[in-house]
């Protein structure tokens, strides 16, 4: 029988200790080093297995986790349901304000994101680690899902950048060919989740604090948002979905360099919005929210807060998406 391997995350003496943990109890620990530099400590249970690493994820089987797996999930693990799945990772079951405050008043705050309200997870569940990259669509078409269709790169590389020039329809396209393929439910995430773990326990404009520079996220650095702020390089492109540091509870690129699809229907502002954390699928169905800024984005479009919308069939060279996977109670 195929091994199933997760990788899990625990604070270590102010360094993240990362554990890949298998059915046949192998365990693997390790943490990087300055300068990437990655030191090992394989450490053999019940038998003695040296499996190789590529940024400490097993490249062993990846296969749908077992029910029992799901239920030992803690926030912060890791895993992946197939070679060529995407990496998800969980995050905590809690409560947050979802909406801009009064203090990013105009220009940079919206009418669109307010009023604030209070949202509720009473679960946990996982989402996307990045952004969907080309490789992993490009899986998908080779799979014969997705429709066939093979976006546009814009000649900046496919591989481990986002994937772009994907619409609404396409993004669940994708997502109904994860599910089918895993036997598990992908699916997009709902508005309050993508605001809830963009911000990972946050309040301020960005996970990191209220000011900006290129070097924190891919936008127009040409501009500033605030006195605290800097001017940098305009990339005019996408980045790899691994550029930039993650944010806390390990996820990349929550701001900038594109634009993520949700699953809600466009409503002009938050007036009778959820507040259980699930997708309002009433309103202008015709246009779905997009979360996040992108590579051609303003600084005040980068925001925790931000909110746009388009038509389900737009495809722009600014627009990806991240999953979202249910998990088992």
């Amino acid at each position: 029988m195929g091994e199933r391997y997760i990788l899990t995350q625990s604070g270590h003496g102010g360094e993240a200790e990362h554990r890949l943990t298998s059915a046949r109890t192998i365990g693997c620990e390790f943490h990087c080093a300055p300068k990437g530099i990655v030191s090992m400590h394989l450490r053999a249970l019940t038998a003695s297995i040296v499996l190789p690493l590529v940024f400490g994820i097993a490249s062993a089987l990846a296969e749908p986790l077992t029910a029992t797996e799901e239920r030992g999930l803690k926030p912060k693990d890791s895993f992946k349901e197939c070679e060529t799945c995407p990496e998800v990772t969980v995050v905590p079951a809690g409560s947050f304000t979802m909406g801009s405050p009064e203090s990013e008043r105009a220009p940079n705050r919206y009418s669109p994101e307010i009023p604030q309200h209070s949202v509720t997870f009473s679960r946990p569940f996982a989402v996307g680690k990045f952004a969907v990259t080309f490789a992993e669509w490009d899986a998908c078409v080779a799979d014969g899902g997705c429709n066939g269709y093979r976006p546009s790169d814009q000649g900046w590389g496919r591989d481990r950048r986002p994937v772009i020039n994907v619409s609404w329809n396409d993004a669940k396209a994708y997502v109904a060919w994860l599910s089918r393929k895993t036997g598990k439910t992908y699916r997009l995430l709902s508005e309050a989740e993508r605001e809830y773990v963009t911000r990972a326990g946050t309040t301020t404009t960005f996970w990191w604090g209220s000011s900006m520079s290129p070097q924190q996220a891919n936008y127009d650095g040409n501009y500033i948002l605030n006195d605290g702020s800097s001017k940098g390089e305009f990339r005019e492109k996408t980045v790899p979905v691994d550029s930039f540091q993650s944010n806390p509870w390990g996820l990349y690129q929550v701001h900038g360099n594109v634009y993520d699809w949700v699953e809600d229907c466009w409503n002009r502002n938050y007036t009778g919005a959820p507040t259980d954390g699930s997708a309002w699928t009433s309103g202008d169905c015709s246009n779905r929210v997009l979360r996040g800024g992108s590579w051609t984005s303003f600084p005040r479009d980068l925001r925790s807060a931000l909110r746009i919308g388009s038509a389900t069939v737009d495809r722009g060279n600014q627009f990806g998406f991240r999953v979202g996977r249910t998990l088992t109670p």
